[in-house]
């Protein structure tokens, strides 16, 4: 933002801010019907309420969209450039990422973004869609590319959905959630490098393993040296350092975004994409911020315990396949 805009918004909170002192005297000084507002009033009001959530200070930034200012003009430098977001008449686009992120870092209904941005109902709806599909196609910028003969470290995670009545048997975790199983892989820093969404929560994480594998474009396993002692040993040893780094980044994911944690307004292909852009969003965080821990108290949900069909795993068979697999990947 330059100089100019700046002096704008200055003046536009001066105007505005008189007027609402006027306003204000009315109401206390005569009970008679306030009359309506005109647009330009309630545009001056919407350009200053966002002006004090994204522009006033990092700490209000952070609260609103969980970056700092630098971080989300960051954001919204990209989806212009890369992507090809442009303002409206009506909403410019850090008005529009700034309603998006306010969704998913505090999961709130589209009525108090109405009141909070000054917007229609239709207006609200019609920019988080929006922009939810240009952060997905950030993808390839956002995603972090694996390294060479480098998995990362990879777990499954519930996050509850919204489903048809007739699908929620499908959907329904061990615990009786309705819930979507996702598998994750991360780097050693805790950044995405693979996501999956979409699988019903009865399935099981080797299930949605095999998935990933298979598809086209989908998860690949490197062979990886052993350095020393055996191969169940080296695999042991690596995995259980992997484990805390994937757990640390799925609790740092729903820590900060709201949207993930509680029961979804949303049906579940929106969910979904929503689940992605999190996880891109994510990224760009870790990247960009310092200081950038920002957890809430999160009931994380083990997906290892997941179950076919609602019924509990009563005794498991040895499998030659997966020690053979788990071998191969050590040694």
């Amino acid at each position: 933002m330059d100089n100019q805009n700046i002096r704008t918004i200055l003046v536009v909170f001066t105007f505005t801010h008189n007027q609402l002192v006027l306003l204000l005297d009315a109401l206390m000084n005569d009970n008679k019907r306030v009359t309506h507002t005109t647009y330009e009033f309630r545009h001056q009001i919407r350009q200053l309420s966002y002006f004090r959530m994204i522009h006033s200070s990092d700490l209000v930034c952070r609260e609103s969209t969980r970056m700092d200012k630098r971080t989300f003009s960051i954001l919204c430098h990209l989806l212009r450039t890369i992507v090809g977001l442009t303002s409206t008449e009506i909403v410019d686009v850090e008005e529009m990422v700034a309603m998006f992120l306010h969704i998913l870092a505090h999961d709130v209904k589209s009525r108090v973004i109405q009141r909070d941005f000054v917007q229609s109902g239709e207006i609200v709806f019609h920019h988080f869609n929006l922009v939810l599909l240009v952060v997905l196609r950030l993808h390839d910028e956002l995603l972090k590319k694996l390294q060479l003969n480098c998995l990362g470290a990879l777990d499954g995670t519930y996050i509850k959905v919204n489903v048809p009545q007739t699908d929620r048997p499908r959907y329904r975790t061990r615990k009786g959630k309705v819930a979507t199983n996702i598998l994750g892989v991360c780097d050693t820093k805790g950044d995405f490098v693979f996501v999956l969404a979409g699988w019903e929560g009865s399935a099981t994480d080797s299930r949605i393993l095999r998935d990933a594998i298979a598809r086209p474009n989908g998860l690949h396993v490197p062979q990886a040296g052993n350095a020393s002692g055996t191969a169940k040993e080296y695999f042991n040893m690596k995995h259980y350092a992997a484990r805390n780094v994937i757990k640390r980044a799925f609790r740092l994911l729903k820590g900060r975004w709201a949207i993930i944690r509680g029961k979804s307004y949303y049906p579940v292909q929106i969910q979904c994409r929503t689940i992605l852009a999190c996880c891109l969003l994510h990224n760009l965080i870790n990247h960009k911020m310092t200081n950038v821990d920002f957890v809430d108290d999160v009931d994380e949900e083990d997906s290892t315990y997941a179950t076919i069909g609602g019924d509990d795993i009563q005794f498991v068979k040895n499998s030659n396949e997966w020690t053979q697999w788990r071998d191969n990947l050590a040694t």
